[in-house]
């Protein structure tokens, strides 16, 4: 884990791991498989984070999704979802 809690920096947006019933019902609603989401690294630091701030262990793996939520000057805040790979 890096030496501070990077998702708590202001430049960070939201992360957070979608459980599966949300994880179907949004590529339902978008149509999509997971396989067609744009990914992100099991290395990459937001998610080494929720991996170690988890309140269990392991559930952060390949092929779950993340919900990442930025701030937007105009749509209020955007959402973009992620499919975890190695």
């Amino acid at each position: 884990m890096p030496p501070f809690n990077i998702l708590n920096h202001e430049m960070v947006p939201e992360h957070r791991l979608l459980n599966e019933a949300e994880a179907e019902r949004i590529l339902k609603k978008l149509g999509i498989t997971r396989e067609q989401l744009p990914k992100i690294r099991l290395g990459d630091p937001a998610i080494r984070v929720l991996e170690a701030t988890a309140k269990e262990k392991g559930v952060i793996q390949e092929g779950k999704i993340v919900e990442i939520r930025r701030k937007s000057k105009t749509a209020d805040t955007f959402v973009a979802y992620r499919l975890i790979t190695r």
